[in-house]
């Protein structure tokens, strides 16, 4: 007979003692950041970037890329504000083992980021494209498409503020200031972004396709946008875009469109589809607005349960040149919903909610750091991880991964980190560091029970 063990909670039999942390950290995860970072060659490129450094003497004070590498390591380890990265920089340990012999303060930071101007931002935008060029080329195909297309996905968010003044910012429906964050993702990347005080929710559209386009072109690449983009003008700049293939929630300008849906003859419909007590059938309309000088073509489901005497209609424009079935054209759109939970990866994850300053310009440069933050966190998940992991959010990874204990050992000659792996990802680890990791003289980073890297 199989005697059952009995677990329950007791008291803990440790013993608890307190020290400071001058030579442990939380963040020894943050290796693998700057592994990746040192792979693509970022603290390089950083120097590049016009206008990005700021100060009067360029031999004193912190340099750009110093400055960068610390609001990315901050914001990859669970930080979200300049507080947070001025608390991260007083992390003596995470500094030293990055490359940075001091970190900055909040007053320092905020010099920094008002001191930019629009063609640094502009310059640092280009460099984010840059690093979604590279990473595209580098994972493999089927993690940043889907079902062999490249995704294209654009909206616009609101960024709510508190405070008497933020420049740019505007009234929402709610009364609320507000700023607007129109993005454009490009695979599970945030390709670009502008931040501003922009009224209409496609306000940048055409700006945002016509300087990136070179992602998708030469491509198999479908593009999704919601309503706020489905004017006249904005459907036809989605198609000069080059897509494949694109579609658009429609459910703006509806009340024309659905008096000729209800004027179709029965035999334009497909086939009923029953789901439930709702039937559902599936056609083709051509709509030709009066500011259009073309007429769009909408893929139409009508619905109804079994207790309605009327249709209703549900419209998405598509591609004049669309070739599948219309209920074809709405399954597929259905995968705007999942291009839509980026923004919680943003706002939520990264915790982007609150801009630091007061002045348009440093909240520009600083959620252009932001989106830079969160492509590299999605790259090494694509580019580092099994297919098991590819379903973590940046949350997710940073706990599991990029939070990990580490102290240091000081000699003679060089100062050894160890960093203390968890359970079951020794091997994984192993592997990155004899891969990834730059090896330095005498010593340097070392996972615990490994040999010294020298």
């Amino acid at each position: 007979m199989d005697i059952m063990a009995r677990f329950d909670k007791k008291k803990s039999g440790f013993h608890i003692e307190l020290t400071d942390s001058k030579e442990s950290s939380a963040h020894g995860g943050q290796l693998l950041i700057d592994a990746l970072c040192q792979r693509y060659g970022l603290w390089e490129k950083l120097e590049g970037i016009p206008g990005l450094d700021v100060r009067t003497r360029t031999s004193v004070g912190f340099s750009p890329r110093a400055l960068v590498a610390q609001l990315l390591f901050c914001l990859t380890s669970g930080g979200s504000s300049l507080a947070d990265a001025e608390r991260m920089g007083q992390d003596m340990v995470l500094m030293g083992m990055l490359g940075l012999s001091k970190g900055a303060d909040q007053s320092t930071f905020g010099e920094w980021l008002r001191g930019q101007s629009k063609q640094s931002v502009e310059a640092f935008h280009d460099l984010i494209v840059d690093f979604v060029r590279w990473a595209l080329g580098q994972i493999k195909s089927g993690r940043a498409q889907h079902h062999g297309e490249l995704e294209v996905f654009f909206d616009d968010t609101e960024v709510e503020v508190q405070g008497k003044y933020f420049e740019g910012a505007r009234r929402n429906y709610d009364g609320e200031l507000a700023l607007s964050w129109q993005t454009l993702w490009v695979g599970p990347f945030v390709a670009d972004a502008i931040l501003d005080g922009a009224c209409n929710v496609g306000q940048h559209l055409e700006e945002l396709l016509a300087s990136r386009k070179e992602l998708w072109q030469a491509k198999s690449s479908r593009f999704f946008a919601d309503s706020g983009s489905s004017s006249s003008t904005d459907l036809q700049q989605i198609g000069k875009a080059g897509f494949s293939h694109w579609s658009v929630s429609y459910n703006k300008w509806v009340k024309v469109p659905q008096r000729l849906a209800a004027e179709l003859p029965e035999m334009a419909w497909g086939e009923e589809e029953k789901q439930g007590d709702e039937t559902s059938q599936y056609a083709w309309l051509r709509y030709q607005p009066e500011e259009s000088q073309t007429a769009h073509l909408l893929a139409v489901v009508r619905r109804k349960n079994a207790d309605e005497l009327l249709w209703r209609y549900y419209f998405v424009a598509t591609d004049p040149n669309e070739t599948s079935k219309p209920e074809e054209v709405f399954l597929k759109h259905r995968r705007k919903g999942a291009r839509e939970q980026g923004f919680s990866h943003l706002l939520s994850d990264l915790d982007l909610h609150h801009p630091p300053c007061e002045s348009l310009i440093a909240n520009q440069m600083f959620y252009a750091i932001g989106i830079l933050a969160h492509n590299l966190l999605a790259a090494f998940k694509a580019l580092h991880l099994d297919a098991e992991q590819q379903g973590w959010r940046p949350g997710t990874l940073i706990r599991h991964l990029l939070t990990l204990p580490v102290r240091i050992s000081r000699h003679s000659r060089y100062v050894r980190a160890w960093i203390c792996v968890p359970a079951g990802w020794m091997s994984w680890f192993r592997l990155f560091q004899e891969q990834w990791i730059p090896k330095r003289p005498w010593g340097g980073a070392r996972i615990k029970g490994e040999r010294s890297v020298g």
